[in-house]
């Protein structure tokens, strides 16, 4: 693997089946083997300049330095966010456990390693008004306006990736049962139902402009068409959330994520359990999933201390 060139040979070896591993038992998703295969390469070149030359030369003290220089930097390596760091030791802590089960070395010296708990950030949902007001920017009168207003009802519709709104065919629509098949993270795919309004500037859409669309391209199965007949990028996919939101005068930032996290956090203000909200975003663990849940959480909070007659006061 090109990535790991300038490592040792058994260093450079352990690093390529390990990723091996992830992509093709795992399933990992490919920017995951991308950001992996980066942290392996930085943890291989600090090993090595330690005179390591395989996994077996790796001690406890190998890695604590490598842990002092994700968080201080270290020559032309800038510091790494929290977060980043934590996923360059698990890459590391995984490589080393990879190594075990094979039998590659006798020990796990990465066992002990934990890498710290990123802060725990509150996803931005946009109150359900000002998600109407932006599904209203995207006008739906010409072709373009016409797919922006069924991407974007369809994002909200089911909290969709972008890029599993991009990667959707014709064939993964089911307008009788009102679902949509959705490619997901590691190649897991799920079912996940869409409502009326998205269903609607869907047809539309389908009926009025893709056919448009189609006849300057090469027949390409894709839902959501650019201009010139091919499948619409995700770049493509944010600039149309973003012209929608102008229109709309919404001046927080706007994402397509944006729209994600208010699917989910309006579904669990509206009651929904927090399992089924977690199959409808695809996510692996329900731990991902209760984040949501704090901001719901904080909404309760903030219209209890503005309602509640005795909320403020300190009883005597």
């Amino acid at each position: 693997m090109k990535a790991f060139e300038d490592l040792p040979e058994a260093l450079r070896s352990a690093c390529a089946g390990f990723l091996d591993h992830l992509a093709v038992e795992r399933g990992s998703a490919r920017s995951t083997l991308d950001s992996y295969s980066r942290d392996l390469r930085r943890y291989g070149l600090h090993v090595a300049e330690s005179g390591a030359r395989t996994l077996r030369d790796v001690d406890a003290r190998h890695l604590a330095s490598f842990a002092a220089e994700l968080r201080e930097g270290r020559g032309e390596h800038a510091p790494l966010a929290p977060s980043s760091a934590a996923r360059a030791l698990v890459a590391v802590r995984g490589l080393h456990r990879f190594a075990h089960a094979e039998g590659w070395v006798d020990v796990d010296v990465a066992r002990e390693v934990s890498p710290p708990s990123p802060a725990r950030r509150l996803p931005k949902a946009l109150p359900v008004d000002d998600v109407l007001r932006l599904l209203d920017g995207a006008d739906g009168r010409d072709v373009r306006g016409l797919r922006d207003r069924a991407l974007l009802e369809l994002l909200y519709s089911s909290g969709a990736r972008i890029s599993e709104a991009v990667g959707l065919d014709v064939d993964d629509i089911d307008s009788g049962e009102r679902t949509v098949l959705l490619n997901g993270k590691g190649g897991r795919q799920r079912l996940v139902p869409i409502g009326r309004p998205a269903l609607e500037a869907l047809d539309a859409y389908l009926v009025r402009a893709r056919p448009v669309l189609a006849a300057r391209g090469r027949g390409a199965s894709a839902v959501f068409l650019n201009s010139h007949g091919g499948r619409l990028s995700r770049q493509s996919a944010w600039n149309a959330l973003k012209s929608a939101a102008g229109r709309a005068g919404i001046s927080s930032a706007v994402s397509p994520h944006v729209l994600r996290h208010s699917f989910a956090t309006h579904l669990l203000e509206g009651g929904a359990d927090v399992r089924v909200v977690q199959e409808l975003l695809g996510h692996a663990s329900v731990t991902t999933t209760q984040v949501y849940t704090l901001v719901t959480v904080n909404t309760l909070r903030e219209v209890y201390a503005t309602a509640h007659p005795r909320a403020l006061r300190r009883d005597t």
